[in-house]
């Protein structure tokens, strides 16, 4: 199977820039044939698979850009800044976008540890990530354009997309960021599930210890494993949070000062000097540039 048969697929459904949503809740195909420039945005849990153009994405302040050689795992919520500067219509981004089911994809984790754990595993060191990338294995390549067909017969889709949708997961979690996702869903994923707990309370004053005490870990070595799975410390996790989920809602129309309160903050000067420090505008002069 080949990313071809996938891409002609997506422009026999999809005629216009936009995004649709397929049969199989969660899985969407993207075209997007204007320049949009890098802005705030929180990834969930998910996989973008570009099979045309470029896309680009901004973390811990360095540039990453994307292409179809590889798809992109982001396998907990995470803030970044995000755009396709060099997309147009002769150079479309065009892609499908994968919400991973945190149901399925824990119950299949847990069942590959559970089937490996009498093996002998490998000593390796993988790097602790949260966003990735991995090469588009045939595995992958097949069980997408599967879940994909589905859409063109009900009856198939009725009876095969939870199936179908457990082989796509499958094979993310035997391809190259299968050891990130088993982190993340599986055994020992403490992290993922603190940062859970934070996006559920963004608007509360949580602390620190807040989000150690909710996966049973001390302060210095849940601050230490943070570090490790984001590459940001928790305090600088929680304001990257708050700050960019306040960005989209002003970019939507939500009032500056609504926009604070709903993401904690209590002191609008403090919301304003912190946004500042972020992207390099005030509060209002964003509102009027987005």
């Amino acid at each position: 199977m080949s990313k071809a048969k996938i891409l002609q697929l997506i422009n026999r459904k999809m005629n216009e820039s936009g995004m649709v949503q397929t049969g199989i809740e969660g899985i969407q195909l993207f075209k997007i044939t204007d320049p949009i420039e890098c802005s705030p945005a929180v990834y969930e849990p998910s996989v973008t698979a570009i099979v045309l153009g470029t896309k680009e994405a901004i973390l811990d302040g360095n540039k990453h850009l994307y292409d179809n050689t590889q798809y992109i795992c982001c396998t907990m919520p995470m803030p970044i800044e995000a755009g396709t500067p060099k997309a147009s219509t002769d150079n479309p981004l065009i892609g499908v976008y994968i919400s991973i089911n945190t149901g399925i994809m824990t119950e299949l984790a847990l069942e590959i540890q559970s089937a490996t754990s009498n093996q002998q595993i490998p000593n390796v060191s993988y790097p602790s990530q949260s966003i990735l990338t991995a090469d588009w294995e045939h595995n992958f390549t097949d069980a997408l354009y599967k879940v994909l067909l589905l859409d063109d017969d009900a009856i198939d889709l009725a009876i095969l997309k939870k199936a179908r949708l457990r082989e796509l997961y499958y094979a993310l979690l035997k391809g190259q960021a299968g050891y990130a996702f088993k982190r993340a869903f599986g055994v020992g994923n403490e992290i993922a599930r603190s940062i859970a707990f934070l996006s559920s309370h963004l608007h509360e004053n949580i602390t620190i210890e807040d989000m150690a005490s909710q996966i049973g870990m001390s302060r210095a070595v849940f601050h230490r494993k943070f570090k490790q799975a984001t590459n940001m410390s928790p305090i600088q996790f929680v304001k990257s949070m708050r700050l960019n989920h306040a960005a989209m809602k002003i970019t939507q129309g939500t009032n500056v000062n609504v926009a604070a309160m709903e993401m904690g903050y209590v002191s609008s000067s403090q919301f304003s000097r912190e946004f500042k420090r972020m992207y390099g505008l005030s509060p209002k002069q964003w509102s009027q540039q987005n």
